[in-house]
């Protein structure tokens, strides 16, 4: 599967997207950082990598702050023990550096990739994996998620962590004082908006303002609900094999246009969704204003300081409905661990982020989640980290990553972000947003 993929079209938006890839899994609150478990602390679990006195590894990634400090103590332990000392970049401008250090030959041994599609592009200058790494990879994750970090055939980079995506926000005590129930079908979701809206209150809060990124929640929206009609169409469609204004497509977009373009359902007004940040999309749960906000995971650190994110706290979320009976799936995003450098030390650091210890521990060092099936979910330090990672360590869930991250940038980063403002702004009809996008579609 080779396409043109997303570089020049990224570093515009990169600052926009730092922001939300910085806040993934960040803690709010002091109480939700996590320590070091008893057992990384015990040299005996990394005999097996070898000594390495002296050595370094250079790992890149897109994570920074409070998150980037809370992986670094993960792998504390691993550096006491085996000599090696990781030197980790945070990049706010990962897209645009990954390029201009591959192409002028400084290259970091190791790089967090958090788009598989960004990944394709250097893969003449990638180490595949070793049997070793093979080997843990296909032990910790599914099948859905190795396929993400093989190229033509060649498997290279494990999985990091794990978001899950197809999220909608919501008070729990707000469902249980009205006798609302958790929707489980897309009828049962626009019934339930029907309802709330009857009782008074407008069912659902949305942004999609982000910088030079403005349009990316419309995006999720739609991988969201094309997932749901169905797996194969949702890989035929990112991967192009149909038309992006197939008509399958186009009902899709409808099919979200019946809340997104709804001013029966619209805290604010449809006309406010492009020019609202996304960060601020759901706070107006909290004021009783709106019901619902479809958001990943990572939504769970950027609620205002003090809100309480649990079942039986201010706000949790509950999983996007399915459409089809039976059917059990997640979009998710995650980042893959990628080497450039074959040495015994980028090896054994290699094995380590793909092992099971690796895992359970950063689970514990911060609000985070993983799809690594090793894990305990209960290790994770929030409640809604623990309620992503039990569904993404679930065998029996379908997962499909983030399609936007998966096509061309010419697409998922550019013509699909502004064709969902100038959809949801009411410029242009789905098909016309349909047209535009395929015809933007690289030959």
């Amino acid at each position: 599967m080779s396409k043109t993929r997303r570089l020049m079209c990224l570093a515009a938006a990169t600052s926009a997207l730092a922001l939300a890839a910085a806040a993934c899994g960040a803690p709010e609150e002091e109480e939700s950082r996590g320590e070091v478990p008893a057992e990384a602390e015990d040299c005996a679990n990394y005999e097996q990598y070898g000594s390495f006195d002296g050595e370094t590894v250079s790992i890149l990634g897109s994570i920074r702050d409070a998150e980037a400090d809370e992986m670094v103590e993960a792998w504390s332990f691993f550096e006491e023990c085996t000599g090696i000392t990781i030197d980790y970049e945070g990049s706010g401008e990962f897209e645009s550096d990954m390029k201009v250090r591959v192409d002028g030959g400084n290259a970091p041994d190791i790089a967090l990739f958090p788009q598989p599609g960004l990944m394709e592009n250097f893969a003449d200058d990638l180490v595949p994996a070793s049997d070793e790494v093979n080997s843990l990879a296909t032990e910790g994750w599914s099948e859905d998620w190795l396929q993400y970090g093989t190229i033509d055939d060649t498997f290279y980079a494990p999985p990091n962590s794990g978001n899950a995506k197809s999220f909608i926000w919501y008070s729990p005590s707000f469902f249980a004082d009205a006798g609302y129930e958790v929707p489980a079908t897309w009828d049962e979701l626009i019934s339930l908006s029907d309802q709330i809206a009857a009782d008074g209150v407008m069912p659902w809060c949305v942004g999609f303002e982000s910088g030079g990124a403005t349009g990316w929640p419309g995006t999720d929206w739609i991988e969201d609900i094309v997932l749901r009609e169905g797996t194969d169409l949702y890989d035929q469609w990112v991967n192009h094999e149909i038309p992006f204004n197939d008509p399958q497509i186009v009902a899709a977009i409808e099919k979200a246009g019946e809340v997104l373009l709804n001013e029966d359902y619209i805290y604010g007004g449809t006309d406010t969704i492009s020019s609202t940040p996304f960060q601020e999309g759901g706070y107006a749960i909290l004021d009783g204003e709106c019901a619902m906000h479809r958001q990943a995971s990572f939504y769970g650190a950027m609620w205002p300081g003090g809100t309480t994110v649990a079942e039986d706290g201010d706000v949790f979320a509950f999983r996007f409905p399915e459409s089809n009976e039976g059917d059990n799936t997640m979009l998710v995003g995650g980042e893959f661990v990628a080497a450039f450098n074959d040495s015994e030390a980028v090896e054994a650091t290699r094995q380590f982020l793909a092992s099971e210890l690796y895992h359970n521990t950063r689970l514990q060092t911060g609000p985070w989640s993983t799809a690594h099936q090793g894990v305990d979910p209960a290790n994770a330090t929030t409640p809604i980290n623990e309620f992503a990672t039990e569904i993404l360590t679930d065998p029996a869930v379908t997962v499909r990553f983030d399609g936007s991250d998966l096509m061309p940038g010419e697409v998922g980063a550019s013509s699909f972000w502004t064709g969902m403002v100038q959809w949801v702004d009411g410029e242009k009809t789905s098909e016309q947003v349909a047209d535009d996008i395929e015809n933007s579609w690289p030959n």
